[in-house]
């Protein structure tokens, strides 16, 4: 049985000319132990996605979900208290920016201890103890010393192993990482990323890593999904996807590469932008920005389905043989 299963999950936010759909029908599935890469420019519905299952999405936001199961558990059946004994114990997320993350007013001592003695039921000594350890173990020199710190008083980088240790302090099933290198310099962003893959590795936990950089989630996942627009367009290992993306959004980012980069040493761009919501295209969301798009991908959107091992959303995967004449017979009359 799956670690979690999330089955047509939507999150929507009122607007005054309608709902804005910021995650449109997702559903995957997530092994005890496994590396998930959840990739997509910003605006794909990457964090709200995780928001909604962490069960942080704001209000007026509206979640809904025809399945939402973790470790066996009903998370729509749930009520909030038993919501809050599970997220920050066995569902635990890292977030963008730990400057902001902390609370400002409280020590780091304080913030770390608070979590074990809520959902470990430890005594302040025994939370002391294991909060030094800690500290230690995400590579915080002089810990005991650093309990007394605000975090004002620490680095980018120091304040997020904080928040990576108060994120695995009571030993959770799932860890989730939004982004957790945008705030840092380029070499502490290579020691945070080895530390979670590290500490991912020792726990054998399972580990979501959102991001935009398609170079990071190579080094990490074993599965990816590419989400564009609120969907899920791709949903590959990682070996597959890198070496033969098969919708033309992937390859557009795949392309984008700087390794990538044409013979004149210019990067491939993506034309255009990820749709808002009144400007959402009535078939394909990716049409107006593809190379490939026809009359007929403009006018039906298409399906998430099985493809190569694993699920594509696209009438015209790049690895179909039958593509180029699907393409031709797609096409209307008048272009013939």
């Amino acid at each position: 049985m799956a670690l979690l299963h999330i089955s047509a999950l939507s999150v929507e936010f009122p607007t005054a000319n309608g709902a804005l759909r910021a995650v449109d029908q997702v559903s995957f599935e997530l092994e005890e132990g496994e590396v998930l890469g959840v990739v997509g420019e910003s605006g794909s519905g990457k964090s709200v996605t995780m928001l909604a299952l962490m069960g942080l999405v704001p209000i007026p936001g509206r979640v809904r979900a025809e399945r939402m199961v973790f470790g066996g558990r009903d998370l729509l059946g749930i009520s909030d208290r038993e919501r809050r004994r599970l997220t920050g114990k066995d569902i635990t997320m890292i977030f963008q920016d730990p400057t902001t993350s902390l609370n400002p007013c409280f020590t780091i001592g304080f913030q770390l201890t608070e979590a074990l003695r809520v959902h470990e039921r430890m005594d302040h000594k025994s939370a002391r103890r294991h909060t030094i350890a800690l500290l230690e173990q995400v590579g915080i020199p002089d810990a005991e010393s650093r309990l007394k710190a605000f975090p004002h008083q620490l680095s980018g980088g120091m304040s997020q192993r904080v928040m990576i240790a108060m994120a695995i302090a009571c030993n959770p099933r799932l860890l989730i990482a939004d982004e957790p290198t945008t705030a840092l310099d380029v070499t502490v962003q290579a020691q945070i990323l080895e530390l979670l893959q590290s500490l991912q590795r020792e726990r054998g936990m399972a580990l979501i890593l959102i991001t935009h950089n398609m170079g990071v989630v190579a080094e990490m996942a074993r599965r990816i999904i590419v989400m564009y627009a609120g969907q899920i367009v791709e949903d590959r290992s990682a070996a597959g996807l890198f070496d033969a993306p098969e919708h033309p959004y992937t390859a557009a980012l795949l392309a984008a590469l700087p390794e990538r980069g044409g013979i004149d040493g210019r990067l491939a761009t993506i034309p255009g932008m990820i749709p808002g919501p009144y400007d959402r295209p009535m078939g394909c969301l990716f049409s107006p920005r593809c190379a490939y798009a026809t009359e007929f991908s403009r006018r039906v959107p298409p399906e998430l389905r099985a493809w190569q091992g694993g699920r594509i959303r696209c009438h015209y995967p790049l690895g179909d043989p039958q593509r180029a004449a699907k393409i031709a017979a797609d096409q209307p009359a008048l272009e013939r």
